[in-house]
């Protein structure tokens, strides 16, 4: 079986090609396994698992498998630090398998505890320095994301990405990772090119709400609906590569300025399942958001969006929940608050888009956030979000006293970093960016 063609346009590209398989614990990872398994049958193609179930020893099981030769590694842990070790170990060994004439595809079988868009924002960003006859540079010079995979179990996936548990408490990765299994689920599928749903849920129903959630979050995934796993075979996976579209985003990390809506999403109800759009042109008083974001915590698979904080009028104030998780950071300064220098540096799409509803007294500031929900009431949560806005008299406090409003209670005051992540660019996730108060 020979390999999915390249979209038009990367054909020229000579890079290896990367596909990354994800899935949470339990049955979607082992459909990760048969993916891998799967694409393993194609000639040329190696496959790369780190296994994490040796983390309480301090190890990490690194197995490599080319047609039938495996090779199974023993890691420890760089100073107790799963990223450290992965970066250290994983990157470096890209670049050495593109160097194997007999080596035409990497699959990357990833643990259910990795997000795939740490490990690509890694690829492009960080330095590999020390593989004998290359240049120090990043894996991305290399090898490149032809697909991004994730395998969904059709019958837990919605109650995951809607729940509270943490990684932890479910076994899945150290204590202190405090990520919940509705972030992973959920952003393993919004980082998703394709979407595997395997595992019958008895009633059509299900199947169907789960079809419309898959639909407004990721609309332009081909999604393989399969009962059973282990029916799945080469020519399976390979048809489903070639369905992805030539505009997938195959590796691609969006910043917080990106459209939020991402193809041509359903914008209608379906089972229960509907995008919501909430705008303002006035900021949020921090003390009423804190409140009113507890409507984001019941009935909402996810939501995202760029805010404005009347304590924070320089900073760009970035939101993004999963489930009963919820995370907060700061996303760089509003064009309105740069110097010219670095606004002559800005990216030219966002001074455009900017340019369009640019308002002159608050500039580019405003408020822009998209919230998937199922069995939320979206007249609720647009009534919470505006109560939150400032009122008039407020925002003339705003316009013409900003150091009384630098006074007002800001839950959101202060941002976090994992000093252990240069860059802020993990492999397992557990810093993000933006990054900030976990609610």
């Amino acid at each position: 079986m020979e390999p999915a063609l390249p979209p038009p346009g990367r054909q020229s590209d000579r890079r290896t090609p990367v596909v990354m398989l994800a899935g949470c614990s339990g049955a979607a990872a082992a459909g990760v396994a048969r993916l891998a398994a799967a694409l393993r049958e194609t000639p040329g193609t190696v496959t790369i698992r780190h296994d994490l179930g040796g983390l309480g020893e301090g190890i990490v099981h690194r197995t490599v498998r080319i047609g039938e030769q495996e090779t199974s590694t023993v890691l420890e842990l760089a100073h107790g630090c799963v990223s450290c070790t992965l970066r250290n170990d994983l990157l470096p060994l890209l670049c050495a398998l593109t160097a194997r004439g007999s080596v035409d595809r990497i699959v990357l079988e990833l643990d259910s505890a990795f997000e795939a868009e740490a490990v690509c924002r890694a690829i492009e960003n960080i330095v590999v320095t020390g593989v004998v006859g290359r240049v120090d540079g990043p894996a991305g010079r290399d090898v490149r994301v032809e697909a991004v995979l994730t395998c969904v179990d059709a019958r837990t996936w919605l109650a995951d990405a809607t729940g509270e548990d943490t990684l932890a408490e479910r076994g899945s990765t150290t204590a202190d990772d405090d990520r919940t299994v509705a972030q992973v689920a959920v952003g393993q599928v919004d980082f998703a090119d394709a979407v595997v749903a395997h595992g019958s849920t008895g009633d059509p129903r299900d199947r169907a709400r789960l079809a419309a959630v898959l639909s407004r979050l990721v609309p332009e995934a081909p999604v393989a609906w399969i009962d059973d796993i282990d029916l799945l075979d080469s020519a399976d996976v390979e048809a489903l590569l070639a369905r992805i579209p030539v505009q997938s985003r195959r590796g691609r990390v969006f910043d917080a300025h990106a459209p939020l809506l991402r193809g041509q999403p359903p914008l209608g109800a379906e089972y229960g399942v509907v995008l919501v759009e909430f705008a303002a042109s006035r900021p949020f008083h921090p003390a009423r958001l804190h409140e009113a974001l507890d409507v984001l915590f019941d009935g909402v698979v996810t939501a995202r969006g760029r805010m404005w904080l009347a304590t924070q009028p320089n900073e760009v104030v970035w939101l993004e929940s999963a489930g009963g998780g919820l995370r907060v950071g700061g996303a760089g300064p509003w064009l309105a608050a740069m110097s010219p220098s670095e606004l002559a540096q800005a990216d030219p799409t966002r001074r455009a888009m900017a340019a369009l509803r640019w308002d002159e007294q608050f500039g580019d500031r405003d408020i822009s956030l998209v919230v998937l929900a199922c069995d939320a009431d979206p007249a609720e949560i647009r009534q919470a979000l505006h109560w939150a806005l400032v009122e008039d008299d407020e925002l003339r406090l705003v316009e013409r006293a900003p150091e009384r409003v630098a006074q007002w209670e800001d839950p959101f005051g202060e941002w976090h970093a994992d000093p252990c992540e240069p860059n802020g660019l993990p492999i397992d996730g557990q810093t993000k960016s933006p990054g900030g108060e976990a609610k």
